[in-house]
C-alpha cells in the first residue's frame, strides 16, 4: 500500500533542485489535498543532511544517521558527497527512501491512532491531552545531547534518522503528527525566537510543546496565557506568527540551514532555500511571514537573482509586514534591514533602522529568556556603532554622520528604547559595558550639531497601534523618515497606518505623513506643532484637506471653488458666502504664518500636484513654484532641527547633559548604569515611577553600581562585518 498518491510518486526520483521546486508546487498547488508537512520536512532535511552534515563527518563528526536507516544511509552514499561551499553533488532522492522514513513517522504515531479508534468521541478539532500525548511521544525519544545550539536539527529527517531536534524540530514534528492523525486545526505560532502551537475550532486555544534556552527546561501542556511572561519579547506580546499550512511550508523552508561551519556554507542548500523561498514568496504565502522575508533578502544579498526584487526591497517588505500584521511588534526586520544599510556603508540609513528596532523592543519588559534578543543589540551598541564612528571620524568632511543632526537624534532613540525597555523589568540591563560606547559615540558629535536636536519629554506611556492596512508602503530616506503610500492598492476603508516608532506614537492627531518621493516629515516632528481649535465652519474644509488639493484662488481671493478637483465627491464642503470663504482663507494664512517660524522643517505641509498634506494640526497650503536660489536660501536660513520624544526616565535625566557645550561623561554613565530606575513590576507602574536622577556633577550614590549580568555575552562578535545571521539564532 503506497502512502502518496501517483503525482507525487511520478516526481522521483529527485535529481536536481528543480525536481524539489516541483513537488513543493504540487503540493502548495494541490486544491484537494493541504500540503503533507511530513513528506516536504523528510525530503529537505535528507538533502540539507546529504550536502552539509555528510561534509563535516568526512572530517571526523559522528552522526547515526546511517546506524539508524540502513537504507537512508545507502541512498545518501549514492548521491554523492557534499562539497566545500557548494561544490558537493545533488543527492538522488528515490521514492522508496522517503517512504521507508514516512511510514517510520506514522508508527511512532501508531500508540495514539489506537487511542483515538477507542475514543468514541470523533471530534475534527484536537484538544489539550491529545497533542499533549503527540509532544510526549516526541519529547521521550529524543537524545539528551540534542539540548544543545546544533544547525541541522530542525527536520522530521533529523528526528527519524538521529532522534536529535532543536526547539522548532519539536513543535513542528508535533504539528506534522497531528496533521498525519487528520487533525487540520493544529498550527504553529511563531515568535521571533520562540514557537508554540494553537489548535481548537477557532484557534485561540495555546498550548507550549517544547521548551526554550540551553536547558532542557519543557513547559509542555501549558498554555500561552496572559500574564507578566507574554509581555516580553519571546512571546511578541501576543502578536506571533500565526501559520496556516502553506506558512508552515514557508517554516520548513525558512529553517533550511546551508552553514558548514560559522564562517562557510553550502551554496547548492543555499540555492535550493532560495528558490523555494521564491516559489511561495510568488504564491503569496510570505505576506505574513517577516522573518521569511528577512531570510530571502540575506539570500537575495549573497546570490541575487536575476529580474527579481532586489534584497533592499525585501528587508522593506518585511517591516511593512511586521507593520501591518503584527502591530509592528517585531524587531529582526528592521535588524535585518540596519545590518544591510552598515554592509553597504549607508549608515544614516543604518542609524535610522537601528532606532527603530529599539522604537520596538521598548514595547516590552525584559526577560531573562530574551538573550537573542540583548547580544543583537549588544553588538549594534558595542561592535558596529563604535565602528561606525571609528570610520567616519577619520578624514573627517561636511559630509560625515557626525554633521548629522539626525543621526544623533537617532542614535538617542535607539539608547532610549533600550533604557524602555529595561524599566519595569526584573533584571537590569544596561552596565558599564554599555555606558562605555554611548559615552565615546556621544561626544564624537560637536555641540553645535547636538544642539540642534529638539529633545521633548512623554508624559505618558506608549501605546502600540492596532491598525491593520493592506497593502501600506513605508519609504525611508535614511533620517528614520517615513513617507506616505505609493500609488498602489491600498485599502481606503481601513484607517490609514501609522509607523510604531518613537515620535509618530504620541498623539494620533499629530502624526504626520507625506507623499512619497514629495513631502516628509520626520518621526519626530509629529509633536512639533500645536494648532489653536478652528471655528465650526472650518472644521471640514480642514479635514477634507487631507483628501483634495486647495484652490490657490479659493485660499488667496476667497472666490472659486475650496477645492482644485473638479468632481465633488459625496458631502462636498461648502461655505455659505463669499464673506465667509474669505475670512476663512484669511484664517488659514494668518495661523500658518504666525505658526512657520516654530515648526521644524519636515513638518511643513507643502502640497502640490504629486502630493497631499494629511493631519488637522498643520496647514494645509499649495505654494507657488519658487526660483531655485531662494530654496537653496531657505535651506541655509532654517537648518532642519530634528525633533524626537524620549520616554524612559534614563534618557529624559540625561536631556540636559545630552546638550550640554562640555559633556560630563561621568555624570553620564552614572545615569545610564543607575539602577533605580529598574523596577519590579509591569509597565504601567512606569508613569509613577520616581523623578530623574540628580545630574551634572553629584554622586549618585550606591543606585549607580553597574551590573554584569551579561558581561560574559560581551564576547559574541559578529562575523566579519556582519551581524549574525538570524538562521544561526534559531535554537
Amino acid at each position: 500500500m503506497t502512502e502518496f498518491c501517483d503525482a507525487v510518486i511520478k516526481l522521483f526520483p529527485l535529481r536536481a533542485i528543480p525536481d524539489v521546486i516541483k513537488l513543493f508546487r504540487q503540493q502548495l498547488s494541490n486544491r484537494e489535498e493541504e500540503p503533507d508537512l511530513t513528506l516536504l520536512s523528510i525530503v529537505t532535511g535528507l538533502i540539507e543532511h546529504s550536502l552539509t552534515t555528510k561534509v563535516l563527518e568526512s572530517n571526523g563528526a559522528s552522526s547515526s544517521a546511517a546506524a539508524n536507516n540502513n537504507n537512508t544511509g545507502e541512498a545518501i552514499a549514492g548521491g554523492g558527497k557534499g562539497g566545500d561551499g557548494g561544490g558537493g553533488n545533488f543527492p538522488i532522492i528515490r521514492y522508496d527512501t522517503i517512504e521507508a522514513l514516512y511510514k517510520r513517522f506514522k508508527s511512532v504515531l501508531a500508540p495514539i491512532e489506537k487511542l483515538l479508534v477507542k475514543n468514541t468521541t470523533d471530534s475534527k478539532f484536537a484538544n489539550r491531552e491529545i497533542i499533549k500525548k503527540v509532544s510526549d511521544i516526541i519529547w521521550n525519544s529524543l537524545l539528551r545531547s540534542s539540548y544543545k545550539d546544533r544547525a541541522h536539527l530542525q527536520s522530521l529527517y533529523s528526528y527519524l534518522c538521529g532522534n536529535k531536534l532543536d526547539c522548532f524540530g519539536v513543535a513542528f514534528a508535533v504539528v506534522a503528527g497531528c496533521q498525519m492523525l487528520g487533525y487540520r486545526d493544529v498550527h504553529l505560532a511563531i515568535s521571533e525566537d520562540h514557537v508554540w502551537v494553537v489548535f481548537g475550532k477557532t484557534g485561540d486555544e495555546t498550548i507550549e510543546v517544547t521548551w526554550h534556552g540551553k536547558g532542557a527546561e519543557d513547559k509542555r501542556g501549558q498554555s500561552v496565557a496572559p500574564g507578566v511572561e507574554s509581555q516580553t519579547w519571546l512571546y511578541v506580546a501576543g502578536n506571533p506568527v500565526v501559520c496556516n499550512r502553506y506558512m508552515e511550508v514557508a517554516a520548513i523552508v525558512s529553517a533550511i540551514n546551508p552553514s558548514l561551519t560559522a564562517t562557510s556554507a553550502c551554496l547548492e542548500v543555499a540555492d535550493m532555500q532560495q528558490q523555494l523561498l521564491w516559489l511561495l514568496h510568488d504564491m503569496g504565502h510570505l505576506k505574513r511571514y517577516p522573518m521569511a522575508l528577512g531570510c530571502l533578502g540575506e539570500l537575495e544579498e549573497v546570490e541575487p537573482t536575476t529580474g527579481r526584487k532586489s534584497c533592499e526591497e525585501l528587508y522593506n517588505e518585511s517591516v511593512r509586514s511586521a507593520q501591518i500584521y503584527y502591530r509592528n511588534h517585531h524587531v529582526y526586520p528592521y535588524t535585518y534591514q540596519g545590518g544591510y544599510y552598515y554592509r553597504k556603508n549607508r549608515y544614516r540609513e543604518a542609524f535610522a533602522s537601528w532606532a527603530d528596532s529599539s522604537d520596538v523592543i521598548r514595547l516590552y519588559n525584559y526577560s531573562r529568556d530574551d538573550e537573542e534578543i540583548y547580544k543583537e543589540f549588544l553588538d549594534i551598541a558595542n561592535e558596529l556603532i563604535p565602528q561606525v564612528m571609528k570610520l567616519e571620524s577619520s578624514g573627517h568632511s561636511a559630509r560625515s554622520i557626525l554633521r548629522d543632526a539626525t543621526c544623533f537624534a537617532n542614535l538617542l532613540r535607539f539608547y532610549d528604547g533600550i533604557c524602555k525597555w529595561e524599566e519595569g523589568s526584573q533584571t537590569p540591563i544596561l552596565h558599564i559595558g554599555w555606558a562605555k560606547p554611548l559615552v565615546a559615540t556621544i561626544a564624537k558629535f560637536d555641540h553645535d550639531i547636538r544642539s540642534q536636536v529638539i529633545i521633548q519629554c512623554a508624559d505618558q506611556e506608549p501605546q502600540a497601534q492596532h491598525h491593520k492596512v493592506a497593502g501600506y508602503e513605508n519609504g525611508k530616506n535614511g533620517s528614520g523618515v517615513t513617507t506616505a503610500p505609493d500609488d498602489g492598492p491600498v485599502d481606503k476603508g481601513a484607517p490609514h497606518h501609522n509607523n510604531n516608532n518613537n515620535n509618530t506614537i504620541t498623539k494620533a492627531d499629530a502624526n504626520i505623513t507625506g507623499t512619497n518621493g514629495s513631502t516628509r516629515a520626520s518621526k519626530g516632528n509629529a509633536v512639533a506643532s500645536s494648532v489653536t481649535s478652528l471655528p465650526k465652519s472650518l472644521e471640514a474644509l480642514v479635514g477634507k484637506c487631507g483628501e483634495k488639493l486647495l484652490n490657490p484662488e479659493f485660499l488667496l481671493q476667497g472666490g472659486g471653488q475650496p477645492f482644485t478637483t473638479e468632481e465633488v465627491s459625496a458631502g462636498p464642503v461648502t461655505i455659505d458666502d463669499a464673506s465667509t470663504a474669505a475670512a476663512a482663507a484669511t484664517t488659514i494664512v494668518s495661523d500658518a504664518s504666525q505658526h512657520q517660524q516654530s515648526l521644524s522643517n519636515g513638518t511643513k505641509g507643502i502640497i502640490n500636484s504629486d502630493s497631499t498634506a494629511q493631519g488637522p494640526n498643520k496647514p494645509a497650503l499649495e505654494e507657488q513654484p519658487r526660483p531655485k536660489k531662494m530654496e537653496e536660501e531657505e535651506e541655509i536660513a532654517e537648518p532642519k532641527r530634528p525633533v524626537i520624544v524620549l520616554y524612559s526616565q534614563k534618557m529624559k535625566g540625561l536631556k540636559d547633559l545630552l546638550l550640554a557645550e562640555k559633556l560630563n561623561t561621568n555624570a553620564i554613565s552614572l545615569q545610564i548604569t543607575a539602577q533605580s530606575q529598574v523596577q519590579v513590576g509591569g509597565k504601567k507602574l512606569r508613569g509613577h515611577a520616581a523623578a530623574s536622577l540628580a545630574m551634572g556633577g553629584g554622586g549618585l550614590g550606591s543606585g549607580a553600581l553597574a551590573h554584569h549580568h551579561h558581561a560574559s555575552i560581551g564576547g559574541d562578535s559578529t562575523e566579519g562585518s556582519n551581524t549574525r545571521s538570524k538562521r544561526a539564532r534559531r535554537e
